[in-house]
């Protein structure tokens, strides 16, 4: 690969910002997972369907989202131009045209991933509910609704991150629309909402100064902060009582190891806490850091153990 060509690859790349690719893809794991344990067998084609129309998914909104944010991303870079990463289109690492098309095709190849899953697979519906999530994003950043700049984004990616996508890898890997193993998706979205709470932190300043309405400029950090520890809390609480309220479902064993491990990451979080303040941007990155750490290692570890019952023969 000639030089100019490997900067063009690096710079795509650093576009698709790989860091934030865990969010999309633990949810897309969970929903996998609870595909299995729903039709208690492994479907490769469904998986393969699932994972792929989650990276385009992802291509999709993170290109999209940089497009439709790139002004707001200027005057972030203007205020914090040491401590502000560069950002895609006002540091000139792609062209605002190059952005728009990219994240467009990426959203063609995703709904192409859902007619294929609507007809090898046999999954009626699958095309109209990844068109849904694909739209879910529009609605998040593109005018006329910009529901990112009106107070509504964290809410919509709870819908998005925390059940449209994990519905639709489960759909597509059972065959099933609603299975009672869905129970599992409440204590997951809980999550999905502390984590969409806290991505706004970084930019509470900017965003406030670009109009933009977020529950940080809305309620401030330090209330943010309480909310999303609140919502972590809850949702190992959740995770814990599911032998009581599900134990179809669930055994005291299938959370516990989910909810210790939850538990210990929940004290570094607590510790960076304290110092996640608007005015130290190192502080908030390890904050989110903490949170995220928690998120994909406790989706992760309670995916593990479901399977390991289902393989038991225990589920």
């Amino acid at each position: 690969m000639d030089a100019p060509s490997a900067r063009t690859w690096a710079r795509c790349l650093y576009a698709l910002k790989p860091r934030s690719w865990p969010k999309l893809l633990v949810a897309a794991l969970l929903g996998q997972v609870i595909g299995v344990i729903a039709a208690g067998r492994f479907d490769p084609l469904g998986a393969a369907l699932g994972f792929g129309f989650t990276l385009f998914h992802l291509a999709f909104v993170v290109l999209v989202n940089d497009w439709g944010d790139a002004e707001v991303d200027g005057l972030k870079r203007r205020l914090f131009p040491e401590s502000c990463s560069p950002k895609t289109i006002p540091d000139g690492i792609l062209a605002p045209e190059s952005v728009w098309q990219l994240g467009a095709g990426a959203g063609f190849f995703a709904l192409g991933v859902a007619v294929l899953a609507e007809t090898l697979a046999a999954r009626p519906g699958a095309t109209v509910t990844g068109a849904l999530c694909l739209l879910l994003l529009a609605c998040y950043t593109l005018p006329p609704v910009q529901l990112n700049y009106r107070g509504g984004g964290e809410l919509l990616e709870l819908l998005g991150v925390g059940f449209a996508l994990p519905w639709w890898n489960a759909y597509v890997q059972s065959g099933q629309a609603t299975p009672p193993e869905l129970a599992w998706l409440p204590a997951f979205a809980l999550l999905a909402l502390a984590s969409a709470l806290a991505s706004g932190l970084a930019d509470e300043a900017s965003d406030r100064l670009g109009g933009k309405r977020t529950f940080a400029t809305m309620f401030g950090g330090a209330r943010v902060r309480v909310a999303v520890e609140g919502l972590v809390v809850g949702a190992m609480l959740v995770l814990a009582a599911m032998s009581k309220l599900a134990p179809q479902l669930a055994q005291w064993w299938t959370t516990a190891p989910a909810v210790l491990l939850m538990s210990w990451l929940q004290r570094e979080l607590a510790r960076c806490s304290r110092a996640a303040d608007v005015e130290e941007p190192e502080g908030i990155a390890r904050y989110k850091q903490a949170l995220h750490r928690l998120i994909w290692w406790g989706t992760a570890m309670l995916c593990a153990t479901l399977l390991a019952g289902l393989w038991l023969g225990l589920a």
